[in-house]
This record gives structure tokens, sequence and C-alpha cells, in this order.
């Protein structure tokens, strides 16, 4: 491509810029991007070194243009900015309401004072169990009792908490009592 080609291309360019951008913008859907398309499109033919004859300059720049476009696009996809990934990941709002807040706070307050109303034996093998994760049969060497005395002190604390924030606690160890029957569940009559 001579320069003189170069610049009726150029030329042309600028004296339709308006009819290809929005012939651009109809393709890409984005003004944005045709704008920035045409841009490329400016810029590789001012550093374009060979280049054949163009019998049709508004189609072909048109061409160009859209190939840079969806080159541009293709490049987006492919890269993650942190910037995208900070928005991806802030997608889903995991804080709690302010009634939430007041409610868990309100919660927390009655808990805290039914821990104040048990025996300091009760508050240390329940905190030790259920928020240490502390096995019963080493709370019970611990504090020099049998297992089933821990077990009993746990259902007692556990019943006095929930009692007092209104929830039904659900036994966790040992067998049941089946609801109508004074046999234990897992008991065969023999």
């Amino acid at each position: 491509m001579s320069e003189a080609d170069r610049d009726i291309l150029l030329r042309r360019l600028a004296l339709d810029y308006g009819d290809i951008k929005k012939r651009l913008t109809r393709n890409l859907g984005s003004s944005d991007q045709a704008a920035d398309a045409l841009h490329d499109t400016w810029v590789r033919l001012g550093e374009a070194k060979h280049i054949g004859p163009v019998e049709r300059p508004a189609p072909y720049l048109l061409r160009i243009a859209h190939r840079l476009a969806f080159k541009q696009r293709s490049a987006q996809r492919e890269t993650v900015t942190l910037d995208d990934a900070c928005a991806a990941l802030h997608l889903i709002d995991d804080a709690p309401e302010p009634d939430q807040i007041a409610e868990a706070r309100s919660e927390l307050k009655v808990l805290d004072d039914a821990l104040a109303e048990l025996s300091p034996r009760r508050r240390d093998i329940l905190w030790a169990s259920r928020v240490e994760g502390e096995r019963l049969s080493s709370i019970a060497d611990r504090l020099g009792l049998s297992q089933r005395m821990i077990e009993k002190e746990l259902k007692l604390a556990l019943l006095h908490c929930g009692e007092r924030l209104g929830k039904t606690i659900v036994q966790r160890f040992g067998p049941g009592v089946a609801k109508g029957s004074s046999k234990r569940s897992g008991s065969r009559e023999g």
C-alpha cells in the first residue's frame, strides 16, 4: 500500500466515520465498542506497511473494525482483572439485615444469661463439649467423673439453655426412649 492509498483510507474513515460507526454499533450492540474498534482501525491503518488495492473503502474499513472488535472481545473474555474478580465475589451479599443482627444479639444475651445461671461444672462441660469439641470421655477424665455423669450434666445444661431460648433440644448421644413406649429404642425383647 502506498502512502496515497493509506491517506485515502484514513480520509474515507474520517469522512464516513458516523455511518461506519452506526453500522458497526448495530453489528456489535455497543456504541463504545464500535468507537474503540474504529480508533484501533485508525491506528492500524497508520501503522500498515502493505495492503492490496481496495476497490470499496467503506466496506473494507467496516470489516477491519469488525474484526478488531471481535479480537478485543475475545481477549477480554480470556482476561479477568482484579476488579472483575472482586466484583464477582461481591455478587451475593452475605451480610445480615439489621433485624437479623438485632435478633441474634438478643438471643446471644439470653444465652449469656442462661450460661450464667448454670453451675460452674455444667457450664464447663457444655463449653468443652459444644464449643471446643472435646470428647465426653476426655471431659470425664479431666473432671474425674463418669462419662454417664458428664452426659447427664450436658443434657441438663442443654435443656436449660434451650428452654431459656425457647428452642427444642434434640438428644445427640445415647439411646432414646420412643414416644408412647416405656422401652428404650434399640432394646430387644427376649
